[in-house]
């Protein structure tokens, strides 16, 4: 299907009130691109732990917007038309000059499948839904995952990372804590490798279907796989289900300033002698997660490399 696209050009001051008067209208799922620097919020939302260089803020913004081909497009842009001049009347919105262009015909919704197969971490099969298990492999330990708005296929260093250390640490009967669950990658191995039940966080409500749907793809029961969306360092609620002193293991791939807030938090909640597996942690910065896992109380354990990316573990 061919789409209308639609880019809007107007200020940075405008572009919030915008968004929500086009949601008004019925236009969703609106594009910001501007260059505003990012906020200490954003910057814990995303898998970094050095960001880019970015252009400084010239306060322009461009929304994109898109219609289906088959859309009432002229009604429509007489709706946007007035939006436009209704905000204009109380604030600036630069040029407020609407641009129009049409997308290729293209399966947006299943075309990135094509850069994502099937791959091994070590002896640990991978494999998209969309993907047969070659005979050769039938007998591996496999993982059905499919990316999607959740993070975690078991592609990026610091996940193999993590997976490498479940595959020597995981006994069975173990209780694994994960915080930052994302698409439950790591939970779902461990309960592959025999641990018992898992208890993860995510602060993603992607993390809820993503997660389900992998379990379900795994023939791992749901049961023993709770998830809640919150922040395990500061939210009392999950702090209290969760429960001090469970875990035999707690995995946290995130990033390095996050897993030194998470440091002293942790250890309440793993059994003497259990792990904090910590990853997403960029050259240079192991050793601050290090040292802060160690004024936790933790023995470092061990600690790994792939490429520029660390894995830290660490021993109650």
């Amino acid at each position: 299907m061919r789409w209308h696209r639609f880019t809007i050009h107007t200020t940075s001051e405008a572009e919030d009130i915008l968004v929500s008067a086009l949601s008004d209208i019925g236009i969703e799922g609106v594009e910001i691109v501007d260059s505003q620097p990012l906020s200490e919020e954003d910057k814990e939302q995303m898998f970094v732990d050095i960001m880019p260089e970015m252009p400084s803020d010239d306060g322009k913004a461009c929304l994109n917007f898109y219609l289906e081909e088959d859309a009432n497009v002229p009604k429509i842009l007489d709706q946007v038309k007035s939006v436009l001049a209704k905000t204009a009347s109380y604030i600036d919105i630069g040029e407020g000059r609407i641009e129009q262009s049409q997308t290729e015909d293209k399966d947006w919704i299943n075309n990135w499948k094509e850069y994502f197969h099937q791959f091994h971490v070590d002896d640990i099969l991978i494999v998209p839904s969309w993907e047969n298990i070659p005979e050769e492999d039938t007998s591996s330990l496999v993982l059905h995952i499919d990316p999607g708005t959740a993070f975690g296929t078991g592609m990026h260093e610091t996940t193999q990372l993590v997976i490498r250390q479940l595959k020597k640490r995981v006994k069975p009967g173990h209780v694994l804590l994960d915080v930052g669950t994302g698409s439950g990658i790591l939970g779902i191995l461990a309960c592959k490798l025999g641990a018992a039940r898992v208890y993860g966080t995510d602060l993603d409500p992607c993390a809820v279907n993503a997660v389900r749907e992998n379990l379900e793809a795994n023939s791992v029961a749901e049961e023993s796989f709770t998830l809640r969306i919150g922040n395990i360092i500061d939210d009392p609620a999950i702090q209290q289900e969760a429960g001090r002193e469970q875990y035999d293991l707690v995995t946290a791939n995130i990033l390095a300033d996050v897993l030194v807030a998470l440091a002293p938090v942790i250890p309440s909640f793993m059994k003497k002698g259990g792990y904090f597996i910590t990853s997403g942690i960029l050259e240079g910065k192991q050793q601050e997660v290090a040292q802060a896992m160690e004024q936790a109380g933790l023995a470092i354990e061990e600690i790994t490399r792939q490429g520029e990316w660390y894995c830290v573990t660490g021993r109650k």
